[in-house]
């Protein structure tokens, strides 16, 4: 579960007792976010009126169909684009995100492309390279910091794109299908890793996929999206303890129940 959020408190100075003011309820919110593409006149609606929430250490996944919205939501998150209409608020600073490609610099190391992250944020120079060294140890890449991105398997590609990220010191992480071209089995090990790291760092993750179970064996909670234009159509909360595996029968029951859901908005589509 998400980490508990901080009251308000109470300091003296000279006398004058003054509350601090409490963090915001919320490390992601979405108040009433549309988005439209096209010239004025001929513009189509990706985005109709959405309203999501994220808490303080929530896992969230989006799912829902192709063209639904989902990485145009996130890119609002983060920042690469503005909503047509409604506000897209991140009060905890400019969110890590991390792509299906792991778009690292080839001509660079493992550790040189996280360096370079780290350079990004501001991190002196004495000290990046220890910090790298860190980071590639926290995804469980001792060995990884002199070596080009050619030498590195699909999955400890995405592991260093993973450091790269959490280089950038944010507290939230949106990650767009990041293990959808890996093999089962190298993203069953990637599904463990995050939620290790999630669990360590304390971040807020927005997770877009198309594979239900996958959403459910990660996410706190799972929101799907309708068929354009992308409205919130269904929520559920996936009460089942971690460490889950996606042959848990409580994970193949919710995802079962998601799948008929998202059935159901793919056919609906189809008839308009």
């Amino acid at each position: 579960m998400p980490p508990k959020l901080a009251t308000s408190t109470a300091a003296t100075t000279t006398g004058t007792a003054t509350a601090q003011a409490a963090p915001p309820p919320y490390a992601v919110k979405l108040d009433h976010v549309s988005k439209a593409f096209g010239a004025p006149g001929a513009q189509q609606l990706v985005l109709d009126d959405i309203q999501l929430q994220a808490a303080p250490g929530e896992f969230l996944c989006l799912l829902g169909a192709s063209g639904c919205g989902k990485s145009t939501l996130l890119n609002l998150v983060a920042g690469l684009d503005q909503p047509t209409a409604g506000t897209a608020s991140v009060p905890f600073g400019r969110p890590a995100l991390m792509f299906q490609d792991h778009a690292l610099f080839p001509w660079l190391s493992a550790g040189r492309n996280v360096e370079l992250a780290l350079r990004l944020a501001g991190v002196p120079r004495a000290r990046r390279r220890t910090q790298a060294r860190e980071l590639l140890d926290l995804v469980r890449l001792p060995d990884a910091y002199g070596k080009r991105v050619h030498q590195l398997s699909g999955g400890m590609r995405q592991r260093v794109a993973l450091a790269r990220a959490l280089a950038q010191g944010s507290e939230v992480l949106l990650m767009d299908e990041p293990f959808a071209a890996l093999d089962a089995i190298t993203r069953d090990l990637l599904h463990e890793e995050l939620t290790r790291v999630w669990f360590e760092r304390k971040l807020t993750v927005l997770f877009v996929t198309h594979n239900v179970r996958e959403a459910v064996r990660l996410g706190q909670r799972v929101v799907l999206l309708s068929s354009r234009p992308g409205r919130v159509a269904h929520e559920w909360e996936v009460d089942l303890p971690y460490p889950r595996r996606i042959e848990d029968n409580g994970v193949t029951t919710l995802a079962r129940e998601i799948t008929g859901h998202l059935h159901q908005e793919i056919v609906r589509h189809a008839r308009h």
